[in-house]
């Protein structure tokens, strides 16, 4: 697997991560090792995951995989702090306490005294800019850090972290895929600008990309799942559909999968560092590591993105 510096800095990762998202939930104890051994056997080296992912268990699910089934130096873990959800609930607290106390949280969970990346996983509109920062730069100098960056902020909000913060911020987490292309309009030039490398999470557009979806919903499919529908839900029809099918159709004619194309061309896109994949069993992840990755046909490329194009 193509390994790639995040941004200007001097961290290489693998062009595709493994989130883990579904872990403990989806996602139980004997797939989640089967993942990660599959995907660092694959040439992966990103873990991506987060202290709210499962309420803190997708964290302490892989810290007792660190030491056991792959060693701690074997992988660059990303967590994410600032965030929580309970019943539904979205909340959001950046401030210093709250980011350095979830840190704590987070290392002590995860079985490890420092990790590679860590964010800022969320905007937070009551604290100020410079507080939330001033959290990341006392963990990289401390060294539970060893990069810092923040994740689904917007374009004006990235700049304005990265031209404040005082010291390096190496990346930004953001959705962008075929089916959701809102980041090229200011994230992207705004992560290039500030020399950040993004690492685009549901780079599948949360599977629709994939085909499955094509005629039917799958019965094991998050979209069956009442509680889990609704994030998938917004990618089941309309111009999401249009894209679906013009990816099947560019799979179909180059010979390779829906899966790959999608893959392929947006790791082909200007600051894209990482695809963050949420496989959540290992047969999905054997099609990821089974794709091809290489770059679409120019006339391919332009197709898609004319189909995709937002409105």
């Amino acid at each position: 697997m193509q390994q790639r510096y995040v941004g200007n800095s001097g961290l290489r990762v693998s062009s595709v991560s493994l989130g883990t998202m579904s872990w403990a939930g989806e996602t139980d104890e004997q797939d989640a090792s089967a993942l990660l051994r599959a995907f660092l056997d694959g040439g992966g080296t990103l873990i991506d995951t987060a202290a709210s992912y499962a309420g803190g268990r997708a964290e302490a699910m892989l810290g007792s995989m660190l030491g056991d089934v792959v060693a701690r130096s074997e992988v660059v873990v990303s967590t994410k702090a600032g965030l929580t959800t309970s019943a539904g609930r979205r909340s959001v607290d950046t401030s210093r306490n709250g980011m350095l106390s979830g840190l704590d949280a987070s290392l002590a969970r995860l079985g490890t005294d420092y990790v590679d990346i860590w964010f800022a996983h969320a905007w937070d509109p009551n604290v100020p800019l410079e507080e939330t920062l001033s959290a990341l730069e006392y963990a990289v100098r401390s060294g539970r850090a060893r990069y810092a960056g923040v994740s689904n902020f917007n374009g004006w909000q990235t700049a304005k972290a990265a031209a404040i913060a005082g010291f390096p911020l190496v990346a930004c987490q953001a959705e962008y895929s075929l089916v959701q292309r809102k980041a090229e309009a200011e994230l992207i030039p705004a992560v290039e600008d500030a020399g950040l490398g993004l690492m685009a999470w549901a780079p599948l557009g949360r599977g629709v990309l994939t085909g499955k979806y094509r005629g039917h919903i799958p019965a094991d499919s998050r979209a069956a799942d009442q509680k889990l529908a609704s994030y998938v839900e917004p990618y089941l029809e309309g111009s999401a559909s249009r894209v679906v099918e013009s990816v099947a159709m560019a799979a179909k004619g180059l010979g390779r999968s829906a899966l790959d194309v999608s893959l392929s061309w947006l790791l082909s896109q200007h600051g894209v560092a990482t695809a963050v994949v949420g496989a959540r069993t290992p047969v999905q992840l054997k099609e990821i590591l089974d794709a091809v990755l290489t770059p679409l046909p120019p006339e391919i490329a332009v197709a898609l993105e004319d189909v995709s194009s937002p409105a």
